[in-house]
C-alpha cells in the first residue's frame, strides 16, 4: 500500500471507534484509562429579566386580501377571463368583480392567510394584471 496523507488517515481509541485526523489529537492515546465523549443533551440557559416591552405582533386571525387594480392595457373580457380561470369564479361573480375594478379602481379578489395571498398577487402579475395585498381591517 502506498503512502497514506494526513487527510485519510484514520485513528482508532481504545474503545475501538474510528476518528478523523483532527479528532486523534484530543482522543487519549492508548495508555489513557479513559476515552473523551462528547455529550449531546441540550443544555438549560436562563434568560436575564428585562424591562423591554415585547414588540407587537399582527392579529393571526386577520386575514390578508389580494386586491387588482385597474389599468388601461387590459380588456375587461380578458380580466373577466382571468377571475374565472384562476379563481374558478362563475361568470357573473367574476364579471362583478372586473366592473368593480373598473369603476371603483380596484376590487378585493380573494381572502385568506398571506402565504396564499402573495401566490395569487403572483398569479395576476402572471396574467399581466396589477395585484396588491394587504391585511383586510
Amino acid at each position: 500500500m502506498g503512502p497514506v496523507s494526513d487527510d485519510t488517515r484514520r485513528t482508532t481509541t481504545p474503545a475501538g471507534a474510528a476518528v478523523g485526523p483532527r479528532a486523534a489529537s484530543r482522543v487519549p492515546g492508548p495508555g489513557a484509562a479513559h476515552v473523551a465523549r462528547l455529550s449531546v443533551a441540550p443544555t438549560e440557559t436562563t434568560r436575564p429579566e428585562s424591562d423591554r416591552v415585547p414588540e407587537a405582533v399582527s392579529e393571526p386571525d386577520v386575514p390578508w386580501v389580494t386586491v387588482v387594480h385597474n389599468d388601461p392595457v387590459n380588456l375587461m373580457s380578458y380580466v373577466t377571463y382571468v377571475f374565472q380561470t384562476y379563481f374558478g369564479y362563475p361568470k357573473e361573480k367574476a364579471r362583478k368583480l372586473m366592473m368593480d375594478v373598473h369603476h371603483k379602481g380596484r376590487a378585493v379578489v380573494s381572502s385568506g392567510s398571506r402565504e396564499e395571498m402573495e401566490r395569487d398577487v403572483q398569479a395576476m402579475h402572471g396574467y399581466g394584471l396589477w395585484a396588491t395585498l394587504q391585511q383586510d381591517r
